[in-house]
C-alpha cells in the first residue's frame, strides 16, 4: 500500500465556513472524501491541517524519512515561512514529489499572495482550481510513484 500525505496549513481546518466565496462550501471531510474515491485502490491518502508551522514542517520530515510524497497546501505560509520552505526542500532532495496547491489563485488575488517561497523547491505547483488542485496533484504523484 502506498500513502501520499495532503498536508494542509493554517485557517484551513475552517474550509466550508471561511470564505465560501474564494474557498467554496466543501471542508476537509468532502476533501478526504474526494481524494480517497480519486486514488487507486492501492493508495492511501492521509489529509491533515494544522495552525501550527512547527507541527507541519514535522510532517515534511516525517514524509522525508518514510520516502511519502506530499500534495502541500502552505495557506498564509506560503508567502513567508523560510522554515516551511526549507523543510519542503529536504523532501524534494530526498527525490520524493512535493506538489504545492492553492484552492484560490493566488495571482488573481491580493499582491501579497502573489510570492510563495515554497514554490522554487517544490515538484510542480497547482493553483485556483478549487478541490481539483489537490485532485489533480494527487493524479501526477501516482504516476510518478
Amino acid at each position: 500500500m502506498r500513502t501520499v500525505l495532503v498536508l494542509n496549513g493554517p485557517n484551513l481546518g475552517r474550509l466550508g465556513s471561511r470564505e465560501p466565496d474564494v474557498y467554496g462550501s466543501a471542508n476537509l471531510d468532502d476533501l478526504q472524501a474526494l481524494l480517497t474515491d480519486a486514488a487507486p485502490e492501492d493508495v492511501t491518502v492521509d489529509v491533515r491541517q494544522t495552525d501550527d508551522e512547527a507541527e507541519l514542517i514535522h510532517w515534511l520530515y516525517e514524509a522525508v524519512d518514510t520516502g511519502t510524497p506530499v500534495v502541500l497546501n502552505p495557506a498564509a505560509f506560503t508567502h513567508y515561512s523560510y522554515a516551511l520552505r526549507d523543510a519542503a526542500a529536504l523532501v524534494t532532495k530526498a527525490g520524493l514529489p512535493l506538489v504545492e496547491v492553492h484552492i484560490s489563485n493566488p495571482h488573481a488575488r491580493e499582491t501579497f499572495r502573489h510570492t510563495s517561497v515554497v514554490s522554487a523547491v517544490a515538484t510542480g505547483v497547482i493553483a485556483g482550481f478549487g478541490f481539483d488542485s489537490y485532485r489533480l496533484a494527487l493524479d501526477h504523484i501516482v504516476r510518478l510513484t
